[in-house]
């Protein structure tokens, strides 16, 4: 979550949380996402956002997809994913494992599906 906190928030006034049991992966995705909020939408966050089990923040669909968008420009720009193709790291396993992400963060970048659906058709 992303939350309004003076004491913890630096010059934004705003601080990051992530749940620490979380896989690595899945916390750094959250840092990003969180980050992309701030940036594309710091006049929505009020005093905060925070995700339910459901991931859902009371923010339109959009809004949501708008960060996960930057979140993934973020963690796996176009850029790195070319150069790393190029030296024959290819698999969507290969490329998650490499910057750090999950597989299916990184098979919806590549394919936009999940991971599973990918396997399924043979791209993983």
């Amino acid at each position: 979550m992303i939350v309004k906190n003076n004491k913890r928030g630096g010059e934004s006034g705003f601080a990051i949380y992530v749940n620490a049991a979380h896989p690595l992966v899945r916390r750094r995705f959250t840092i990003a996402h969180e980050i992309a909020h701030y940036i594309l939408h710091e006049n929505l966050i009020g005093d905060g956002i925070a995700e339910d089990a459901l991931l859902r923040a009371g923010l339109s669909n959009a809004v949501e997809r708008q960060a996960n968008a930057m979140a993934a420009d973020i963690l796996m720009p176009w850029h790195l994913i070319k150069d790393l193709q190029e030296n024959g790291i290819e698999t969507i396993d290969g490329l998650a494992t490499i910057l750090q992400v999950s597989k299916d963060a990184m098979s919806y970048r590549l394919l936009g599906v999940p991971y599973q659906e990918a396997q399924a058709y043979g791209h993983a």
